[in-house]
C-alpha cells in the first residue's frame, strides 16, 4: 500500500500532531470525515444545529465572530460540552492573515480567545512563516491541550489568487512547523510524505446538489474531492441551507464521505 493510500487508523498511529492523530481516531470511530461548516448567527441557532448533527461529524466549523450574541459563558462553554457529548473537534475558521505579533495576540486574547478552545484554526500565508511561530507561542501561552493549524494553501471560490507560487510558498511556510501545522485548507493533495509529512487534506466548496452560489462558491462532488486527495469534506449549507433537515442531509453526506474514502483506499 503506497503512503498515499494510508487508512486513517494507520495515520492516527504514526502522525506526530496530537491533534490530528486524535481526529483521525475520531474519524474511524464514527466512520466519519465530514466537518460541518456552520455559517450561524445566533448562539441558539449553532448549539441547536450542532447538537442535531454531532454524531454525524468528525468536526464543526465555526466563524465565532458573526455570533451577534456571543459571550464565552454562553456561547463557548455549551459548543465545548457539545463537542464532548458527541466526539467531534472545533475548528474556527479565523483565517489568520498578519504579521506573528498580531496574530500571537489575536488568537489568544480579546472576546474570542480562540486558543483557550479551538482545537484546529487556519491562517493564511501571505505574511511568511512568522505567522506560524506567532499562532504556535499563543497556543502555548494558552493552553495545555493541542492545538493544530491548517494553513490556506487553496480556495473553492472562483478568482481566488491562492494557487500557482502562492500555493507553493504556503506549502513551503507548513514545513516550517511539522508538529503545529496539521495539513491545509485546499482543493487536491499538497504531497510532502516524502520528506516526512503527513498533512491533512480539508476542502471546502462540496455539494451533492448544488453547483454554485451568487457569491462565487463553486461546488465540486465528494467523490471528486476525496479521490484528489481530500481527507475531510467541509459542507456548510448544504446541510441546513434552503430548509433542508439537517440530520437528514449529515447522515446523508457521512455516508457519501465514507464510502468515498473507502473506495480510495480499496483503490490503492
Amino acid at each position: 500500500m503506497s503512503a498515499a493510500a494510508k487508512s486513517y487508523t494507520q495515520r492516527a498511529a504514526t502522525h506526530p500532531s496530537p491533534v490530528a492523530a486524535k481526529l483521525f481516531r475520531i474519524m474511524v470511530e464514527k466512520k466519519s470525515n465530514l466537518c460541518a461548516s456552520l455559517d450561524l448567527t445566533t448562539t441558539e441557532e449553532l448549539l441547536a444545529i450542532c447538537d442535531q448533527i454531532g454524531p454525524y461529524i468528525c468536526l464543526v466549523k465555526t466563524h465565532i465572530d458573526i455570533v451577534s450574541d456571543f459571550t464565552y459563558e454562553h456561547t463557548v462553554l455549551p459548543l465545548k460540552a457539545l463537542a464532548k457529548k458527541h466526539n467531534f473537534l472545533i475548528f474556527e475558521d479565523r483565517k489568520f492573515a498578519d504579521i506573528g505579533n498580531t496574530v500571537k495576540n489575536q488568537y489568544k486574547s480579546g472576546v474570542f480567545r480562540i486558543a483557550s478552545w479551538a482545537d484546529i484554526t487556519n491562517a493564511h500565508g501571505v505574511t511568511g512563516a512568522g505567522i506560524v511561530s506567532g499562532l504556535k507561542q499563543a497556543a502555548e501561552e494558552t493552553t495545555s491541550e493541542p492545538r493544530g493549524l491548517l494553513m490556506l494553501a487553496e480556495l473553492s471560490s472562483k478568482g481566488s489568487l491562492a494557487y500557482g507560487e502562492y500555493t507553493e510558498k504556503t506549502v513551503e511556510i507548513a514545513k516550517t512547523d511539522k508538529d503545529f501545522v496539521i495539513g491545509f485548507i485546499a482543493q487536491k493533495d499538497m504531497g510532502g510524505r516524502d520528506e516526512g509529512f503527513d498533512w491533512i487534506i480539508m476542502t471546502p466548496g462540496v455539494g451533492l446538489d448544488d453547483k454554485g452560489d451568487a457569491l462565487g462558491q463553486q461546488y465540486r462532488t465528494v467523490d471528486e474531492v476525496v479521490s484528489t486527495g481530500s481527507d475531510i469534506i467541509i459542507v456548510g449549507r448544504g446541510l441546513y441551507g434552503h430548509g433542508r433537515d439537517p440530520v437528514e442531509q449529515s447522515k446523508r453526506y457521512q455516508e457519501a464521505g465514507w464510502n468515498a474514502y473507502l473506495k480510495k483506499i480499496a483503490d490503492n
